[in-house]
């Protein structure tokens, strides 16, 4: 259990490693170039790079008045993990008031080179001095009320901007602002790792610990106001821990993001998963070495803010046999998707709900329940949650006989969990019996097909009709070279979809935007389409492709000379505006 406990360290210790990792042939000051034209700052960056759109700010250093920055023009592509990026040029508009003599911008961006062994290097700041005059005024317009408000921004599309807009009548109506879907997105993203948070604090490394711990730093018996003062204290000191995680698991995220896509990083970390899970079902137990437990816990009493917040800090790994592989399930997630900010958000939000029941105890002394076999029985369930998290992790690898196994082993474990092969009495017992046993049949049947798809042969009848696979009619399958000559004898384009065979959004991109009759006939009408498995099939076209990411769609004329390139999966719409250049 020392082996697996030190492999996970060093795989967590691994990747803020190899986010440090960096292509010696690009600076990402020398090589990214700044310059003031027209009203805004131009950032520009060499071919085999682009520029990440979340870390894209301009902000005054020093000196009178004030400078605004416009709104970002719109990216050009996506990378890995979904983020808008640019590639080349991007203009970002600032308008001033007050300003005089020469002033300072602060200029912050994120470049990434893309290819084999591509990178993001952190976010980059650097000053860019401009005349007072060069900038343009900030104006006003007259609102319906009378009273004036700023000007709406240009809005600039790729390298060149868009005309100003018409001035505002006081008598149109103001237009609604746009759903913030991705606000909301961002909302139950932290509203469920808050009751992650809940859940931890259940487990049975946790749940014990609770009033313990609230004795130790002093909260229980020493009135509310105090007691939730101490309170306070402790989980402000968890999410000290907690957050610094998440940080570092979003670091690496950024430079590896495609890498933790692979079979490479996802194979270890679902079985790494799947020997939590075993841990969390009573197999074995994952612990500290008793001498670090004993020096973390101390032989005194911690009383006192100060105390508090550092019996905080090492709560965490004091309750890693239960809640590590809770955690570990957030990181993988933050890891992936590589937003450093919202990786130390989750993981505070986190602590925040790990620290709900500490809150309660100390500020109102509360009595908790006691812990018997509705506290096994929950820690069995976060066993069940974080299993089923390693086999979804790899269910785009494996052949269909071992995906269906794998949830046949999922559902089995399930039903065992929930007490398909027990007895049952009372009302809850016999609701819970219920779901064990359809759980069971749901094993049962998910073996089954397992055992067809192994076999090649039908065991049981399917109802409905089969599932109609899309063909890819008409695309050529890893032949560039005929792809470019069909293309020069038929004066058309080379559309080129870039897949790999464990790529998630790959497979969006063929089951929702190439069948799309708007795509299809464009695609018809101006370019020979192919498929590429540049990962497994045709690695020789990986350095010349520039490929670093799955899935990547490229425009070639028929001399092979890239027109445009997109990163990631795009909906019908999105593509087939982008095949058309808007």
């Amino acid at each position: 259990m020392r082996l697996l406990t030190s492999t996970f360290l060093s795989l967590c210790l691994a990747l803020p490693v190899l986010a440090q990792r960096a292509d010696p042939g690009f600076d990402p000051i020398k090589d990214v170039s700044l310059r003031f034209e027209k009203g805004a700052v131009v950032v520009s960056a060499p071919a085999g790079s682009h520029l990440k759109a979340s870390f894209m700010e301009v902000t005054k250093k020093a000196g009178p008045g004030t400078l605004k920055m416009g709104k970002l023009p719109p990216t050009t592509a996506k990378d890995e993990v979904g983020d808008g990026i640019w590639h080349g040029s991007v203009k970002v508009p600032v308008s001033g008031e007050g300003l005089s003599g020469t002033v300072t911008l602060q200029v912050t961006y994120q470049p990434c080179t893309e290819g084999e062994g591509g990178v993001c290097y952190p976010p980059t700041t650097r000053p860019l001095e401009v005349k007072a005059a060069e900038i343009p005024v900030e104006k006003s317009v007259a609102s319906p009320t009378g009273k004036p408000v700023d000007a709406p921004k240009a809005e600039i599309a790729g390298s060149a901007a868009a005309p100003a807009p018409a001035p505002v009548s006081a008598s149109a109506p103001v237009p609604a602002p746009a759903p913030a879907s991705k606000h909301e997105g961002l909302v139950w993203s932290l509203l469920l790792v808050f009751l992650f948070g809940m859940g931890a604090s259940f487990t049975p490394c946790v749940y014990p610990m609770i009033p313990i711990t609230m004795a130790i730093v002093g909260a229980k018996g020493s009135g509310k106001a105090r007691g939730f003062a101490l309170s306070l204290a402790l989980v402000l000191g968890m999410a000290v821990t907690y957050t610094s995680l998440g940080v570092l698991a979003a670091r690496a995220g950024s430079a590896a993001g495609a890498w933790a896509q692979q079979p490479a990083f996802l194979i270890p970390v679902s079985v790494l998963f799947a020997a939590f899970a075993l841990s969390l079902f009573g197999a074995f137990e994952i612990a500290l070495p008793s001498s670090l437990a004993m020096k973390l816990q101390g032989d005194g009493s911690r009383k006192g803010l100060s105390g508090a917040f550092f019996m905080g800090m090492v709560l965490g790994p004091l309750s890693a046999p239960c809640v590590g592989p809770i955690i570990g399930s957030v990181l993988v997630d933050i890891a992936q998707k590589g937003e450093v900010f919202l990786g130390g958000l989750k993981l505070f939000i986190f602590a925040l709900g790990m620290g709900v029941l500490f809150l309660a105890v100390g500020t109102f002394s509360a009595a908790l329940p006691k812990s018997g076999e509705w506290l096994t029985r929950f820690k069995q369930g976060m066993g069940l949650v974080v299993l089923g998290f390693a086999a979804w992790n790899v269910r785009l690898l494996v052949p269909d006989w071992a995906n269906f196994a794998m949830w046949a082993v999922v559902t089995l474990t399930g039903a065992a969990v929930f007490g398909a092969f027990e007895g049952a009495s009372g009302l809850t017992g016999q609701v819970r019996k219920g779901l064990a046993l359809l759980l069971l049949a749901l094993a049962l049947l998910t073996g089954v097909r397992a055992v067809e798809s192994f076999l090649g042969a039908d065991l049981l009848p399917r109802g409905g009709a089969a599932a109609v696979k899309e063909d890819h009619a008409g695309w050529l399958e890893q032949d560039l070279e005929g792809a470019l000559a069909k293309a020069k004898a038929d004066k058309k384009l080379v559309l080129v979809d870039i897949y790999a065979d464990w790529c998630a959004q790959c497979k969006e991109l063929d089951e929702k935007t190439w069948p799309d009759a708007g795509v299809k006939a464009w695609i018809a009408q101006n370019a020979v389409p192919i498929r590429i498995d540049t990962f497994a099939k045709r690695k020789d076209l990986v350095d010349k492709l520039k490929i670093g990411s799955y899935p990547t769609v490229i425009l070639l004329d028929a001399e092979g000379r890239e027109l445009r390139r997109l990163l990631g999966f795009e909906k019908p719409a999105t593509m087939k505006a982008w095949l058309e250049g808007r």
